[in-house]
């Protein structure tokens, strides 16, 4: 067959979200190659091949919530390997990365090198457009060794890397920045060839990038949204959009504190708005265009354990009843905020 029609035959990169109750093998042939692996566990642990793919074990569950694991997948051959202390795969289209940062007294540095890295990589690999981030932090509103919030020494060390790399990625991607239940940082990351990812921002929202100097020294560094566009309908408008962690933010400030239903409702409004048609349009995606109702494989995050029978109640009104999805019961990047929640719409 030739290439090219094996390139219209491409779907992906996809995932699934299940529950972790067993050990699992990530080869599969029947629902394709994996580019990576991420297990929400009661532990934590280096990046490492498994079964000959990426795997992450980050901790993210404890009494409150179940375990759960996540594996992106690709149509096309993979192939994978180690370099340094990360892990990859690659199929031609798609790059999955993933690192893993142990505890520091200070972050800004040691983030700094980690993301120059990790960027350095994606373009000497040849994928120019980052698509989806995941920055799993422990005590992520906690204080580092100096009293500074560790969110935003991050925050500081990131933005340094993006802006040392501004010319080859000049674009922001979606991104999600969360707590987790160990000390230090995860890092892992979806980018692709060039050609097919929109960047979107919510109508509602100021974007993260442009937020005032009262959130921190460096403002984070994500896109609301990325929207990729299938490979087999290049310019067109079918394809996946990815959420960042989305929360019960207007303009740039926390609405509805102290209010863990309220917020997740002000988040679900948020993510409406978002992935519609008409700010779909407003970033040139022309034809494409979802409903909240969309959203799957949808991680929520809520910081205090007693609000979770709420939160999980909103969602199972909000969502059908096969979308996967799972809770985490993790700090989000500001104490004020309650409840976090990203997903892909296809």
């Amino acid at each position: 067959m030739s290439d090219s029609r094996i390139r219209d035959r491409i779907q992906g990169p996809w995932s699934s979200l299940t529950p972790c109750t067993t050990p699992s093998r990530t080869a599969d042939a029947v629902h394709g190659g994996v580019l990576g692996r991420i297990t929400f566990a009661g532990m934590t642990g280096d990046p490492s091949l498994i079964d000959g793919a990426p795997h992450l074990i980050t901790h993210m569950a404890n009494a409150s919530v179940h375990p759960a694991e996540e594996i992106w997948r690709t149509s096309l051959p993979v192939q994978a390997g180690v370099a340094g202390h990360a892990v990859y795969a690659e199929d031609g289209e798609h790059l999955f990365y993933a690192v893993r940062l142990g505890p520091q007294d200070a972050y800004r540095e040691p983030v700094r090198d980690l993301y120059e890295t990790a960027l350095k990589f994606a373009w000497d690999h040849g994928y120019p457009e980052l698509i989806r981030m995941w920055n799993l932090i422990g005590d992520i509103t906690g204080a580092n060794a100096d009293g500074l919030e560790i969110y935003r020494d991050f925050c500081t060390g990131r933005a340094e890397a993006f802006t040392t790399w501004q010319e080859q990625f000049p674009h922001l991607p979606a991104a999600t920045g969360i707590g987790t239940l160990s000390p230090g940082v995860d890092l892992c990351f979806l980018a692709a060839k060039p050609g097919r990812a929109v960047h979107v921002e919510n109508p509602r929202q100021t974007p993260a990038y442009k937020y005032s100097s009262r959130y921190g020294k460096k403002s984070p560094s994500f896109a609301r949204a990325t929207f990729l566009r299938d490979l087999h309908t290049p310019g067109k408008s079918s394809g996946s959009l990815f959420v960042s962690g989305t929360a019960s933010i207007l303009g740039d400030d926390t609405v509805h504190i102290d209010d863990a239903a309220r917020q997740t409702e002000e988040t679900l409004r948020n993510i409406e708005a978002l992935v519609s048609s008409d700010n779909l349009r407003r970033h040139e995606v022309d034809g494409a265009g979802f409903d909240v109702k969309d959203l799957d494989q949808i991680k929520v995050y809520v910081r205090d354990a007693e609000h979770l029978p709420v939160v999980q109640d909103i969602c199972a009104s909000a969502f059908p009843a096969d979308t996967d999805i799972a809770y985490f019961n993790v700090g989000v990047c500001r104490p004020d905020l309650l409840v976090e929640i990203e997903g892909v719409c296809r």
